[in-house]
């Protein structure tokens, strides 16, 4: 087997039907690969349903819905691949998506994760030109202006070189994957993209992102399906800045770190919280509502427990 698509899934079951019909009528030419679809405990009555449409897909149910990285590495425990592809259900890729990944792949062995051009469905291509986050880039403004500085990501080359690529689309071989132990679980949502980059790149791994091919995607298709939802994944996206500053960051840049993430996201959301009050017909400034007593309960917990994970992760002791 030549490569083995992984595919975690929560309730996206529309956009993974599309996702799915790319994949089987792409251009394979002698390219031999298997799906894998992990279904995070959608719990809603649809995964008999798809498993008995698509019988070549391979389909694994998880008794949880215990986040990305688990779902990941999950379907590899299952693939035979001699390549993992990880793709989001909310994904299309291009008909030559498949081959261009693997033959890139086979003719550069110094990439160590491989990803390519995203858009969405107003043709707009989604920032690949990322930095690993850290003490005075880890907020917007400082991301900003080291963006403007930087400039190995411009001209027409066929490869560049960001820090990370976005786990919407990664292409590993399996040693490589196997060689950091797979995506890190501390994290249930985001951020775990950015950690498998730099253990790649700490082992001497390119990231590369190739021009070559494109793939459509409808980002928050898979996460932000309803309110609820919503309110939470935003949530998880500051939970795992924490986790990240924890796992990744320096004795010395740590503590600065957490303080500043937590003083200037609790100005924020208690800023919009007291603004929707008099918009209260926003659903954007309503949700931060939500957010703001998520955080609380979230920082409240890591004071008790000593902890930065997410309650939802599948490392956290309960």
């Amino acid at each position: 087997m030549d490569i083995s698509i992984i595919i975690v899934n929560y309730r996206s079951w529309k956009p993974l039907l599309k996702c799915l019909e790319s994949i089987l009528s792409a251009d394979k030419a002698n390219i031999l690969f298997e799906v894998i679809v992990v279904d995070n405990f959608s719990d809603d009555g649809q995964f008999d349903f798809y498993q008995n449409k698509f019988k070549n897909v391979v389909f694994v149910q998880n008794d949880t819905n215990s986040g990305f990285a688990n779902g990941c590495n999950l379907g590899a425990k299952r693939a035979k691949g001699k390549y993992f592809l990880f793709l989001n259900p909310d994904t299309i890729i291009s008909p030559n998506t498949i081959d261009v990944l693997y033959t890139t792949s086979k003719k550069h062995p110094e990439i160590g994760i491989l990803s390519c051009l995203l858009k969405d469905k107003n043709n707009r291509h989604f920032n690949q030109q990322n930095i690993f986050p850290s003490l005075f880039q880890i907020f917007g403004i400082g991301r900003f202006l080291y963006r403007k500085t930087k400039t190995s990501f411009n001209g027409d080359e066929e490869l560049f070189y960001p820090d990370w690529v976005s786990g919407a689309a990664i292409f590993i071989s399996k040693h490589r994957f196997e060689k950091v132990n797979g995506w890190n679980e501390d994290y249930w949502l985001y951020f775990e993209d950015v950690e498998i980059c730099k253990k790649i790149s700490q082992q001497n791994g390119k990231i590369t992102v190739t021009r070559n091919t494109t793939i459509l995607h409808e980002h928050g298709g898979s996460s932000r399906n309803d309110f609820e939802t919503e309110h939470i994944s935003k949530t998880e996206v500051l939970i795992s800045k924490h986790v990240y500053v924890n796992n990744n960051f320096s004795a010395l840049s740590k503590v600065p770190a957490h303080l500043f993430l937590i003083i200037f996201t609790l100005i924020e959301k208690s800023f919009l919280t007291i603004l929707s009050l008099f918009l209260f017909s926003n659903i954007k400034l309503k949700t931060n509502r939500h957010i703001l007593k998520n955080l609380c309960d979230y920082y409240f917990n890591a004071i008790k427990k000593q902890t930065w994970l997410s309650k939802q992760s599948v490392n956290y002791q309960k």
